[in-house]
């Protein structure tokens, strides 16, 4: 099922999630649910509470090289927790709860994850290049904030005042 995206300023999305605890039947339903919703607004990654459930709950699925996303290449973290990182990369990010705003923003270029899978089984991997920065991207997801906080001072009054302007238009 297709789950409606909650859009910047939701104050959901500034909620802390929590960590789950049971590996069952409703997480298995949050996780297809997820990726459906995710493929279907073309985003490639997405955090449970932009679709307003405050679990620590992300997926990820990069497209391949004939820019395909692939069941085979999806990723479900669950509680995923950042062991290490190092280097800094610059990547234009874009977020699904906030359309059509995208900017570059600075993070690790190389991070070591420890997650649990959809039946909580623990898993540890590195990632570099987008990858890194899409679970970085989407782990603040999870401590309920966004890309945008990222943005120098003036980069964020400018957005503010656009976001704020494009708000009324649509209205």
């Amino acid at each position: 099922m297709i789950r409606e995206i909650l859009v910047y300023p939701n104050k959901l999305l500034r909620e802390t999630s929590k960590e789950v605890t049971h590996f069952d039947v409703h997480l298995h339903t949050l996780l297809h649910d997820m990726y459906e919703t995710m493929v279907a607004k073309e985003g490639i990654g997405l955090a449970a509470i932009q679709v307003g459930v405050p679990l620590n709950v992300l997926i990820i699925n990069l497209v391949d090289e004939e820019g395909y996303q692939t069941v085979e290449n999806l990723y479900e973290m669950i509680n995923p927790v950042i062991l290490e990182k190092d280097g800094l990369t610059i990547y234009q990010e874009g977020c699904l709860s906030v359309p059509g705003y995208y900017d570059e923003i600075e993070r690790a270029a190389h991070i070591k994850v420890v997650y649990c899978d959809r039946d909580g089984n623990r898993c540890e991997e590195e990632f570099t290049d987008l990858m890194a920065i899409a679970v970085q991207h989407e782990m603040d997801h999870l401590k309920g904030r966004l890309f945008i906080e990222k943005l120098s001072y003036l980069k964020r009054k400018k957005f503010d005042k656009e976001w704020k302007k494009k708000q009324k238009a649509g209205k």
